[in-house]
């Protein structure tokens, strides 16, 4: 049986390189990841917005 949580996509993203390189660092001295507070972040999105897209 496959886990619940498994991650079989990829979403590629063009912003400035300061900017991502600024939000890794950050997220690096906050001891997480970046794909860990991209997909937090788009959950929270997905939640607020739920009733907006139907």
């Amino acid at each position: 049986m496959a886990p619940k949580n498994k991650k079989d996509s990829t979403l590629i993203i063009r912003l400035p390189k300061a900017d991502r390189d600024a939000f890794v660092a950050l997220c690096e001295d906050m001891d997480t990841s970046a794909s860990r507070e991209l997909r937090d972040h788009i959950r929270k999105f997905l939640k607020k917005n739920a009733k907006k897209g139907s």
